[in-house]
């Protein structure tokens, strides 16, 4: 092996000499000799190194909450829906989440958004003027019926807005969908968003109507003509529009896909982040349901909410709902939507149980 390794310097060591002798040769001698050319340089591009994307953790729901929300559902009795998002973490725990139960009010939110993504679009303006008339009175719960006069009420688009979500008013929710289109405008919003298994119904007039087993008359939005006209209703027939409605209610939602939406509207997925906080202000500054889900949020939390009630016949109610978002003080936020489609629990019972299901929302966050 020696000899070889003294064999390879001298050949290494006489290639060198070569190459010096034949750096200095002369131009002419060079001519003569056929050198190579060396070759090109070839500059390649640094390359790019791509650094592995680490998955997200997958975030199991808590296992008590997981456990309380069907135990909720099976001791009240009644058709009820619960559904509670992390919003953050993005586990949902839900019970009876995919069954469509009544909305009743809660479809205000689906207005509302349809009508603030028309203000997205440039197409309207909450300063735009709207004048309520007589003509546009709906039924049951209307506060701004009071302040229309003759020649009707002048208000514009926001404060319409706010009396539809703050103080549930029928009519002036009816005036938004009028303005926005009509229930085929809600309906293409939902489906432009990919929001599914949420129905929205034929409006105010027509969905109560059918409710009490009733054909919508224009002289039933003033003083207590409906009532009225309901009261003289057979019962059979006024119990058989009751079940057909509460069996496959027009406005029916999953709870599971409400909090789903809501968890949208928060992440700014639905709507301009002007009118996400817009909406969700207006959601927090609600007057309606003091003692469903608002009883249980503690204070330093950030609640925003929709409510729902149906009506009552034979001592059922068709639908008596809350939804929104809680957020804890620390940031983290979660989607409810408790939807009680059917019972004969007394109010206490119902709002006791959208606090047990606050309540397991902020202990399993403490924990």
């Amino acid at each position: 092996m020696g000899r070889s390794v003294k064999r390879f310097g001298k050949i290494a060591l006489g290639a060198a000499v070569g190459l010096a002798i034949a750096g200095c040769v002369s131009d002419s001698q060079s001519n003569r000799m056929a050198r190579a050319a060396p070759p090109p340089v070839v500059y390649a591009p640094p390359r790019e190194v791509v650094q592995p994307v680490a998955a997200k953790p997958v975030v199991l729901a808590p296992a008590a909450l997981a456990a309380l929300v069907p135990t909720l559902t099976r001791d009240f009795g009644g058709k009820v829906g619960i559904a509670v998002m992390s919003i953050d973490d993005g586990w949902t725990v839900t019970s009876n989440g995919d069954l469509k139960l009544p909305q009743q009010s809660v479809s205000k939110l689906w207005v509302a958004m349809t009508v603030l993504d028309l203000r997205d679009q440039g197409k309207l303006s909450l300063d735009d003027p709207y004048t309520v008339r007589k003509d546009d009175l709906t039924l049951f719960h209307q506060p701004i019926a009071a302040l229309v006069k003759g020649d009707g009420y002048k208000t514009t688009v926001g404060e319409l807005l706010q009396r539809a979500l703050t103080q549930s008013d029928n009519t002036a929710n009816d005036c938004l969908l009028r303005l926005a289109g009509g229930p085929t405008a809600v309906r293409s919003f939902l489906a432009r968003k990919g929001i599914a298994d949420i129905r929205f119904g034929p409006g105010e007039r027509l969905l109560q109507s059918f409710t009490a087993g009733l054909e919508w008359k224009p002289e039933y939005s003033t003083g207590r003509s409906f009532e009225v006209a309901r009261a003289r209703i057979p019962a059979s027939t006024r119990m058989d529009a009751f079940e057909r409605y509460i069996a496959d209610p027009p406005d029916g939602a999953a709870p599971r896909a409400i909090v789903a939406a809501l968890a949208r509207l928060k992440k700014g997925e639905l709507l301009s982040p002007m009118s996400t906080q817009y909406l969700m202000s207006t959601m927090e500054s609600s007057h309606t349901g003091r003692q469903r889900l608002r009883g249980a949020v503690p204070e330093g939390w950030t609640f925003g909410h929709k409510t729902g009630t149906g009506q009552d016949f034979s001592g059922r109610t068709a639908g008596y709902n809350d939804v929104g978002f809680l957020i804890a003080p620390n940031g983290k936020s979660y989607a409810i939507a408790v939807m009680i489609g059917d019972t004969p629990k007394t109010i206490p019972q119902r709002q006791q149980l959208m606090q047990a299901v606050v309540l397991g929302v902020v202990t399993n966050h403490r924990w």
